[in-house]
């Protein structure tokens, strides 16, 4: 995440359960679309001369809360009141409906687009038909890795890309290229990774780890596990199988 908590400037905490915030929500602005463009374009602006180089703004766009703006700085979603003195941290909820926007928001900033991805620098494991497709960014030494492995084993025709990337340590580094550079790479990451059994080989032929940890970098994985869906949206964590299903599905 954007540390805007240290730019040098005001914030304003808002506490999304307060009434006048509850009843803005519901309401959608009637102004213009010209005059909302014209509004956006003079917040950027000045927003952007008081962040300086600190924190590059991608864009602004008005919310259904009138006066209040939406602030994108990176993948990261901040907000703004039309003065631009005031930036507000802080997810925005319409209770009405129940959606997280702020959540949603950030999922679209954060999309990838699958083809992009250079899945010959993966490791690759089919299940069954292998229809339904993850792309997972792992470091071979950590423990969230290992527990989200077990649970791939229970997922049924699926094709996982992993994406080798030492985060942790030098030790990372070396288990990853031993486990490339192994006559079978998946039976090498399988039994490392569930049965914990260290790789062996010398780990001494090409590797495309330097390129999985600058490709990790571009996509903003800043941790593993990461995983990546064909619908371009991400899920941060070993988080439970169902919830991998209903990706999935």
């Amino acid at each position: 995440m954007t540390s805007i908590s240290k730019l040098n400037f005001k914030v304003l905490t808002v506490t999304m359960l307060a009434s006048a915030v509850l009843a803005a929500v519901l309401t959608v602005s009637s102004t213009p679309s010209f005059a909302q463009s014209a509004a956006e374009q003079k917040i950027k602006v000045e927003l952007q001369k008081q962040l300086g180089e600190r924190a590059k703004i991608s864009s602004v766009r008005s919310t259904p809360v009138p006066g209040l703006y939406e602030i994108a700085i990176g993948n990261d979603v901040v907000y703004a009141d039309a003065s631009s003195r005031y930036l507000i941290q802080g997810e925005l909820i319409d209770l009405k409906t129940g959606i997280n926007l702020t959540e949603q928001r950030s999922h679209d900033l954060n999309r990838i687009k699958w083809s992009d991805l250079p899945l010959d620098d993966a490791l690759k494991v089919v299940n069954g038909n292998g229809k339904r497709q993850i792309a997972v960014f792992a470091d071979p030494n950590c423990g969230f890795c290992k527990k989200l492995e077990k649970s791939f084993q229970q997922l049924e025709n699926v094709t996982i890309y992993t994406f080798l990337v030492p985060l942790l340590s030098a030790d990372s580094a070396t288990k990853s290229k031993q486990i490339w550079c192994a006559t079978d790479r998946n039976k090498s990451w399988n039994a490392w990774m569930l049965e914990n059994q260290t790789p062996s080989g010398k780990g001494d032929c090409a590797t495309p780890l330097d390129r999985n940890t600058s490709l990790a970098k571009k996509l903003g994985v800043t941790g593993t596990p990461a995983m990546f869906f064909t619908d371009g949206t991400r899920i941060a964590g070993a988080v439970p199988l169902a919830q991998i299903e209903k990706k999935l599905k």
